[in-house]
């Protein structure tokens, strides 16, 4: 009989430290506020972050990526065919319209100019002699074309050869800046040998190819955002010069000029690396919130808003998303608080408190000691 009284005994216990535990376990499940409770059975209040909902710009971008370039390269060529005598420049060297480059033995030619010359004045004298002549009526018009076509074929002779002698000195055709020298004093070179290439260093501009399917939103003059591997994180302002009109039939890509900003080319050289972002379908006046602040998953999206204290997840509709920002369609107004920090662990209704610590404070503690002071409040 004892042993059966301790067996009820026993049961009865078990049965009591069960419904006991039952009772903690109710008590410290989530209630309705959805923050549960702490160890002192009081409510918990989740510490976060907000964000007011705000108006502004928000476009699609994309980037592709080109090479530096002058907006023109001219090519210098020789005239004559000769032994470079001198070459005043080198890569680098700024010139100006005008500015000698190479000179050319010019020996010969000249020699052919003084003989030239010499035919000139003989058929000159000839020619004069032949009108009087044909004035007073003593030689035939056939005789008096003759010396007139003599006179001008040695005119033209005259003119040819001291086209030519110029020719002997290289000067540049345009301004700019030396980026190929290709002989040196002493070569012999042909007629339209390659000796020099100027580049317009003027205007810098970078030439991308953009997708058909992108194309179709630019429009020249729009602002572009150009990246430098060179200078990483130092951007570069530029503009559309102008959109090829014919796309490459391989490819489906069509060619778009951007032109980099005057400032530029102070540090920016041609062959650097370039990245151009083009914004497309840009929207203004929109309502944005962070990135940060959507929960759920990309068919059911939704933000929670604070409101008396309290966390209310509000379904919402988004649309153009762009460096951290969302477009906000439908759901929110602006100024309303949505929280962008610790909302992963809210539930609809949850007591909240709001701990907004100052920006500039958390980049100078760095993110550990962010999530340390929005942990410690309860």
């Amino acid at each position: 009989m004892r042993s059966m009284w301790k067996g009820v005994g026993l049961a009865s216990m078990v049965l009591i430290a069960g419904c006991s535990r039952g009772e903690a376990t109710q008590a410290g499940s989530p209630s309705a506020s959805g923050g549960g409770t702490d160890r002192r059975g009081q409510p918990r209040i989740t510490a976060v972050r907000t964000t007011p909902v705000t108006t502004g710009s928000i476009a699609r971008s994309v980037t592709v990526s080109g090479v530096v370039e002058p907006l023109r390269t001219v090519a210098v060529n020789s005239q004559l065919a000769g032994q470079i005598v001198a070459v005043d420049v080198e890569e680098g060297s700024v010139v100006h319209v005008g500015d000698a480059l190479a000179e050319l033995d010019g020996r010969e030619i000249r020699a052919q100019l003084a003989a030239a010359e010499a035919s000139y004045q003989v058929a000159a004298a000839a020619f004069e002699r032949a009108q009087q002549l044909r004035d007073r009526q003593i030689i035939t018009l056939p005789e008096y074309e003759q010396q007139r076509t003599a006179h001008a074929a040695a005119t033209a002779t005259l003119d040819q050869l001291r086209t030519r002698v110029g020719y002997t000195d290289v000067t540049s055709p345009v301004e700019g800046v030396v980026t190929e020298k290709m002989v040196e004093a002493g070569d012999a070179v042909g007629t339209q040998t390659r000796l020099f290439s100027i580049a317009e260093v003027a205007t810098l501009v970078v030439r991308v190819g953009v997708s058909e399917l992108d194309v179709v939103e630019l429009e020249e003059g729009d602002t572009v955002q150009v990246d430098l591997d060179a200078f990483p994180g130092r951007g570069v302002a530029g503009h559309i010069r102008r959109i090829f009109p014919v796309a490459d039939p391989t490819t489906r890509l069509v060619p778009v000029e951007v032109a980099l900003d005057p400032g530029a080319r102070t540090f920016v050289r041609p062959g650097f690396l370039a990245r151009a972002t083009f914004a497309l379908n840009q929207r203004n006046g929109v309502l944005l919130v962070p990135q940060g602040a959507l929960v759920g998953g990309s068919s059911s999206q939704a933000v929670f808003v604070v409101e008396q204290g309290r966390a209310v997840r509000r379904t919402v509709e988004t649309g153009l998303m762009s460096e951290g920002s969302v477009e906000v369609l439908s759901g929110l107004a602006k100024g309303e608080a949505v929280v962008t920090l610790g909302n992963n662990l809210l539930r609809d209704g949850a007591e909240v408190r709001v701990v907004n610590v100052d920006t500039a404070s958390l980049e100078s503690a760095g993110d550990g000691t962010a999530a340390g002071a929005a942990g410690d409040v309860r």
